[in-house]
């Protein structure tokens, strides 16, 4: 595998693009860094591909130089796509479920039961403290598949 590399470096950096994304979908959540790794060593290989490059070496400082122009270029936006809020969901027929919980629930996670189901939860901007498993909560809004949630007050 080795051998092959170093006779096809354009599809070593392919290789190291598929890495990256695959350690950056897995575990980093498309957080951002091996992202711009992955885009430099992606057109890294295109120009290898197209032998525009003939240089190993020359291809390592051109995906050094890539991955910086890509990072520089698409930071900002991809935070911005990222931090951009959406509203919750409030017709939902989540909405006024008084649920038990299974996980601790605080303001960053949580889980829930509802119909045999774990559900992701965590705790409206209006609650400080967190909810302990086998109390009770109620839904006050749905954001994709997470339960937004109140600490149930029986009447």
């Amino acid at each position: 595998m080795i051998n092959y590399f170093t006779q096809h470096h354009d599809h070593l950096f392919y290789a190291v693009a598929a890495v990256c994304m695959l350690i950056e979908i897995s575990l980093l959540g498309m957080s951002g860094p091996l992202l711009f790794v992955a885009a430099g060593s992606v057109i890294t290989g295109i120009l290898l591909s197209l032998g525009l490059i003939h240089s190993f070496s020359v291809a390592i400082v051109l995906l050094a130089g890539f991955s910086i122009a890509t990072t520089a270029l698409l930071w900002e936006p991809l935070k911005r796509l990222q931090n951009r809020s959406s509203k919750s969901e409030t017709s939902s027929d989540m909405v006024g479920k008084v649920l038990p919980v299974t996980m601790r629930i605080t303001s960053a996670n949580g889980r829930v039961s509802y119909s045999g189901i774990e559900w992701l939860a965590r705790l409206d901007s209006s609650s400080n403290e967190p909810v302990e498993i086998n109390h009770r909560v109620e839904v006050v809004s749905v954001d994709g598949t997470l339960l937004i949630v109140k600490k149930h007050l029986p009447h």
